[in-house]
């Protein structure tokens, strides 16, 4: 593990959505997305989330592993929320929603409970663009991903974000 080092990737986020979950999970995020998880851009199971993206194509996504919880940044990003997962691996897998699995990115993280907070940024400008918001750096839609160790614990949302009227 190397805390605090951040991997930048560009995932394709088909049916709106990136999955983070534990290497071998069969969690059904489908199941998962009530009306509050839409809300909160964030569909938590066991040991998988879901988030919500604004757009349906390439999204920039940076994953960062850290030994404990990170300053709050929030007013940086749009939506922001935390949940826990149990990832048993020692793996932790990100992909588009419907990215081959055996082919998704691992990262290897302490294994039981991780916590996670999402920030999504840029998302005005990827709503406005659309389906070309991944065309332009200006107008890609932007996702943060930190990860560390800690005791189960609610989710929390922090931030809500609304489309543009």
């Amino acid at each position: 593990m190397h805390y605090g080092s951040v991997t930048e990737l560009t995932l394709f986020a088909d049916y709106h959505q990136i999955h983070v979950l534990d290497d071998g999970s069969q969690t059904d995020l489908g199941d998962e997305w009530t009306t509050e998880a839409l809300d909160d851009h964030l569909a938590v199971g066991p040991d998988a989330v879901a988030v919500g993206t604004t757009v349906n194509v390439n999204v920039a996504v940076s994953v960062e592993l850290l030994a404990g919880p990170p300053p709050d940044d929030s007013i940086d990003f749009d939506p922001v929320a935390e949940a826990s997962i149990r990832c048993s691996s020692g793996q932790l897998v990100v992909m588009g929603c419907t990215d081959f699995e055996p082919d998704a990115r691992r990262f290897p993280v302490a294994s039981g409970w991780l916590r996670m907070r999402v920030s999504q940024s840029n998302l005005d400008r990827a709503y406005r663009a659309g389906v070309d918001s991944d065309e332009d750096p200006q107008t890609m839609e932007r996702l943060r991903i930190q990860a560390w160790p800690a005791a189960a614990a609610p989710a929390v949302v922090s931030k809500r974000w609304r489309p543009p009227t």
